[in-house]
């Protein structure tokens, strides 16, 4: 099991290696972008991303495309208004549309793949046809770069967020087109309570021990694996104290969390029986209600294990 670190910049792993982090499990790029005027370059991308790789050494970079849109707006992009920008214009839907955009970030990452140990991850992904296409263009990138003469890593791992309930429940159906998945989730959460986590008036209904979650992500774990792939998770839930040990009996491969907790969870998941904890998932799955969830996890997890 790997505990990870979700960074917005190169800046952030310095904390990660402090900690003795494993790896980035997730690098918002979009943070590249946030309160500028234009998308940097493939130039600009590729000095950060290189620079990341090689700080990490031997350890995992998870680079995921642009996710701009729904609660993160970029002025560079010049987006219009939604009434629902949750379920609307953003993630892979926009990189899909702007080919050019998807394109330079693509050719930055697999240039900066040749000095570290890169993975490549797309958002928001909502179908197969999707997920083909980003394939698609990868290769079309790869067939530039070789013809170029540019040195990259020719088996870069790929993978995708799982944050659409579709995907969730097509999950094996996705394990055998990539690499691995990264759970993302707070979008996995809203999405399957139908609870814009931004609304206040609902942000109660936004429950992650609610039994409808809990199941989706046993099931993606049990896909990706049932393919042979390994199943991350890099949405705050992963760094929740009550569900780790859940995770970790569910199987859960790899934790992404907020660098300056990687301490603090690779020492509690030091302390846990994975036999202990993943006999006592079945009757956890069953139960109706986030409240008897949350004291199934506290009166025969959490107490039985400290």
């Amino acid at each position: 099991v790997h505990v990870s670190g979700n960074i917005g910049s190169s800046q952030e792993i310095d904390k990660i290696l402090l900690s003795n982090g494993d790896g980035v499990g997730l690098f918002r790029t979009e943070f590249l972008c946030m309160d500028k005027d234009s998308l940097p370059t493939e130039e600009e991308q590729f000095i950060i991303y290189k620079h990341a790789a090689e700080m990490l050494k031997d350890k995992p970079l998870i680079i995921r495309t642009l996710d701009a849109g729904g609660d993160k707006e970029l002025r560079s992009l010049r987006q219009q208004k939604e009434e629902n920008p949750a379920i609307g214009y953003r993630g892979i839907r926009i990189c899909i549309d702007r080919v050019e955009v998807f394109k330079a970030q693509i050719r930055a990452i697999l240039r900066a793949s040749s000095f570290g140990n890169i993975k490549m991850m797309f958002p928001m992904i909502s179908n197969l046809n999707q997920l083909r296409y980003c394939k698609k263009v990868v290769e079309d990138v790869k067939n530039e770069l070789i013809n170029e003469s540019v040195e990259f890593n020719h088996n870069i791992e790929i993978g995708i967020m799982v944050e659409i309930p579709a995907v969730a429940i097509n999950s094996k159906s996705f394990a055998k087109e990539v690499d691995f998945f990264s759970i993302g989730t707070n979008d996995l959460i809203q999405f399957t309570l139908a609870v814009d986590r931004c609304n206040e008036n609902i942000a109660h209904l936004y429950n992650q021990y609610d039994p409808a979650v809990l199941k989706l992500i046993k099931f993606v774990i049990d896909n990706g694996h049932s393919e042979g792939i390994p199943v991350n998770m890099c949405g705050e839930i992963a760094g929740d104290k009550k569900l780790i040990p859940v995770l970790y009996g569910m199987g859960l491969d790899e934790f992404s969390i907020n660098p300056g907790n990687i301490m603090e969870t690779k020492y509690l998941i030091s302390k846990l029986s994975k036999e202990y904890i993943t006999e006592r998932i079945d009757n956890l799955l069953k139960l109706d209600t986030s409240e008897e969830v949350e004291n199934y996890i506290d009166t025969h997890i959490i107490n039985n294990l400290f």
